[in-house]
């Protein structure tokens, strides 16, 4: 008797107008193509109308991915090529509802005003532990948000009064290269590395805005050689590149935590740059601060990767590799 699983069957979903049709399929059918590229089911454009071809298990998984993008799209929300592969995965889950709650979730907005949102599952569980923890360890691969999330948590911690001011952080490891033989001060020297932090604040708020609010000092980027000796209270601090951290730094970071304050650590533990030997404060942090219930660590995966698609592509090769290498 033949699997009904494996019967061929037929869908039909029928589309309002042609400018759905391409917001769904996108340019020169792009979101289309990875879709058949990630199913063996057949799927066919025709005008305003979508026939899928392929097993019942296809066939659920399939309608459930167009049905929830036609949802999105619907109420104007824009889809790009990251967020059709990020649907199918869920959709193949049976959970691709779930992003219809993530792009209602505004957690900020740009300097043009537009309304900023997690992308991913992981990164909501992210942003949830920031709101609900006064410690939080965000760590994950490159391209995950870990960063870019923390500040924009930040920023509208800021706006809305809950602290004072916002402390941005990075240790200055040298990665490949040595900070004696760069130009200019010591300021000048880190400033290289600790650009991604003015990047991410771009992104909430002009050049102009950024400098008024370091020159009243509700805005501080420094090296994290200049937080010894303080106490940060009403404060939303975040350590970046915390895997290049020493146990040593990290504990005299986490112990600047004062009443009122927040602290958002982000490290990727693949990507350590200490010199052999040396031990990195987050592992260390993730090993002896675990069991205390109000410090929270979240873990970003490759599925929350939210650069170009290449990038999870890229981290999935090296992983493989590591993996290989290490038998």
């Amino acid at each position: 008797m033949q699997n009904p699983n494996s019967e061929i069957r037929t869908k039909k979903i029928h589309l309002r107008n042609v400018t759905e049709a391409l917001s769904l399929f996108g340019p020169h059918d792009a979101f289309l193509k990875q879709i058949e590229a990630n199913t063996n089911a057949q799927i066919i454009s025709r005008g305003e109308e979508v026939i899928i071809k392929g097993s019942s298990q296809e066939l659920e998984v399939l309608d459930h991915l167009f049905r929830v993008l036609l949802t999105l799209i619907r109420r104007g929300n824009q889809v790009n090529e990251r967020d059709i592969i990020y649907a199918h995965r869920l959709a193949e889950k049976g959970l691709a509802d779930e992003l219809l709650e993530l792009y209602q979730e505004e957690i900020g907005v740009t300097q043009k005003g537009k309304p900023i949102r997690v992308k991913t599952l992981g990164q909501r569980h992210y942003v949830t532990a920031i709101k609900k923890s006064d410690i939080v360890f965000g760590v994950g691969p490159a391209g995950t948000g870990k960063t870019f999330l923390a500040v924009v948590m930040a920023v509208s911690a800021l706006k809305a009064h809950q602290v004072m001011r916002i402390v941005l952080t990075r240790p200055a490891v040298e990665a490949g290269e040595n900070l004696g033989f760069l130009p200019g001060d010591l300021q000048e020297k880190v400033d290289p590395y600790l650009r991604p932090l003015y990047d991410s604040l771009s992104t909430m708020l002009t050049t102009e805005q950024i400098s008024k609010k370091m020159e009243r000092g509700l805005i501080e980027v420094a090296p994290l050689a200049y937080m010894r000796g303080r106490t940060l209270e009403d404060s939303f601090v975040i350590l970046d590149e915390a895997q290049n951290t020493t146990p040593e730094q990290m504990k005299m970071f986490l112990t600047r935590l004062g009443f009122g304050s927040k602290m958002v650590v982000t490290g990727d533990v693949t990507q350590i740059d200490l010199p052999k030997g040396k031990k990195s404060g987050l592992k260390e942090a993730e090993r002896i601060l675990k069991s205390i219930p109000d410090i929270r660590f979240v873990y970003l995966e490759q599925s929350d990767v939210v650069r170009h698609t290449l990038v999870q592509k890229i981290i999935d090769a090296y992983e493989k590799d590591s993996i290989l290498q290490n038998r």
